[in-house]
């Protein structure tokens, strides 16, 4: 039996992308003949998954604030869908952790709180702080978005990312008075497993070899997209 959606999509309207531009926008024909502009959420390079006529799906907002009343939410990439809206990861870990479906945290936590600063200079914020009214541990807990894959292996990141390694050094600074978590939201059903992306960002390689000799853990969790929601498939193999 499939796992059941953590998170389920509204109605999403079919199109085919003609382009995508800016880093915020991409044209998307509808099945209609009309072409739309869509925000998209995703602003890296998004290697691999922006295609021109690839299937995509998007959402409508009937928000009357809106500049752009649809967001691009999924493009198909050999048979498989590819999240692209990048506001629903934090979402999705937000009511995966809710649920208890990370069994590596399962009895760590009692209660979970986002968007939390830290760091020495309080000018950062963590995704999620977890914290066990027991024993008064405290798990901070960073998501990082991953759609880049090759030969069924994620990998993050697709480009040099400075705030990245800033993460990094402040996760192993954590160490070890607290514990300190990277979760890899592998935002694609077609990986078995996962690894930095060192041809894209080789310092951040390094430091995340030495987040991980240090005590950092790493969870890569592999997320199947569809049309209708998002289902929780377990852990990919991390390869060192």
């Amino acid at each position: 039996m499939s796992p059941a959606f953590i998170y389920q999509y509204p109605p999403l309207i079919p199109g085919i992308l003609q382009r995508r531009y800016k880093r915020f926008l991409a044209d998307i024909e509808l099945a209609s003949g009309e072409i739309i502009t869509a925000h998209c959420q995703n602003t890296g390079p998004m290697i691999g998954v922006c295609t021109p006529g690839s299937r995509v799906y998007i959402s409508e907002s009937h928000n009357p604030t809106r500049k752009l009343a649809y967001s691009w939410e999924m493009i198909e990439v050999d048979q498989t869908w590819v999240g692209i809206n990048t506001a629903l990861p934090n979402q999705v870990i937000k009511l995966a952790l809710k649920q208890n479906l990370f069994l590596e945290l399962v009895g760590h936590y009692t209660q979970f709180r986002s968007e939390v600063p830290y760091g020495k200079d309080k000018k950062s914020r963590i995704d999620f702080l977890l914290s066990n009214e027991d024993t008064q541990s405290k798990i901070y807990l960073e998501v990082k978005n991953t759609t880049l894959a090759e030969n069924q292996i994620a990998m993050f990141p697709d480009t040099v990312t400075t705030r990245g390694q800033k993460h990094l050094r402040e996760m192993m600074a954590l160490l070890p008075s607290s514990q300190a978590v990277m979760l890899y939201f592998i935002n694609r059903s077609d990986c078995r497993g996962f690894q930095s992306g060192t041809r894209y960002d080789p310092d951040y390689a390094k430091l995340l070899r030495s987040a991980v000799d240090a005590g950092v853990k790493v969870l890569p969790c592999r997320f199947e997209v569809t049309p209708q929601g998002i289902r929780y498939l377990g852990l990919a193999d991390f390869i060192y």
